[in-house]
């Protein structure tokens, strides 16, 4: 009896060498303690295991749609943590127009304006994609061969806007080089190469 016990203190006493050594591995080094305070709980729901880039449809933008309340705490559950909100106001053709922006890496990627409830989504994000799909950056002959009955000229003629082909809540903004006299659309010729540059969702 006298024997095991003086074999445990041993035992124990190497354990404690080991544990108190200035020696560490590199596994031990890595060690992370997890505390279930500190955990994202909503990262393992099921809908989290498979990121999946947010859609534009004739419904709304990702969660977003025309029942969404205009408040942080509806808009950020229907976007996800993946995007910082801010809050602002600025004036519309004489009125005052309250909206939210959802930021990534402090670049404005959804303008989002509504009353009680959203009713306008600018998108600018290039991970989003559309209905049609195509995404910021694409060119405008992935959806049109030619702008007549689809198109007019935008923002002072410097860009023209176009219907979706499938969704009729779709709006597309192009913009490139070459464009004529204002109001004028620019041939189908010099449209072709101009490139997507907001998507514009309104109930």
């Amino acid at each position: 009896m006298k024997l095991l016990k003086t074999a445990l203190l041993t035992s124990a006493m190497l354990l404690g060498g080991c544990a108190s050594s200035g020696q560490s591995t590199a596994t031990e080094s890595t060690v992370h303690w997890w505390n279930p305070l500190t955990y994202s709980w909503s990262s393992a729901l099921p809908w989290h295991w498979f990121s999946s880039p947010v859609k534009v449809t004739d419904q709304g933008v990702g969660g977003l749609n025309s029942l969404t309340p205009m408040n942080e705490s509806d808009i950020h559950q229907a976007l996800g943590s993946d995007y910082q909100l801010r809050q602002g106001m600025r004036t519309e053709s004489g009125n005052i127009v309250t909206f939210w922006q959802a930021l990534k890496q402090g670049q404005v990627m959804l303008d989002i304006q509504g009353k009680s409830t959203i009713s306008r989504i600018t998108v600018t994000d290039p991970s989003v994609v559309t209905a049609d799909g195509v995404h910021i950056g694409s060119p405008f002959s992935a959806l049109y061969s030619k702008a007549f009955g689809h198109c007019q000229s935008a923002d002072n003629g410097n860009s023209v806007q176009c219907r979706s082909p499938v969704a009729g809540n779709i709006q597309y903004l192009y913009q490139g080089e070459g464009h004529g006299p204002e109001g004028i659309m620019p041939a189908d010729e010099t449209l072709k190469n101009w490139t997507l540059t907001k998507i514009i969702w309104q109930q």
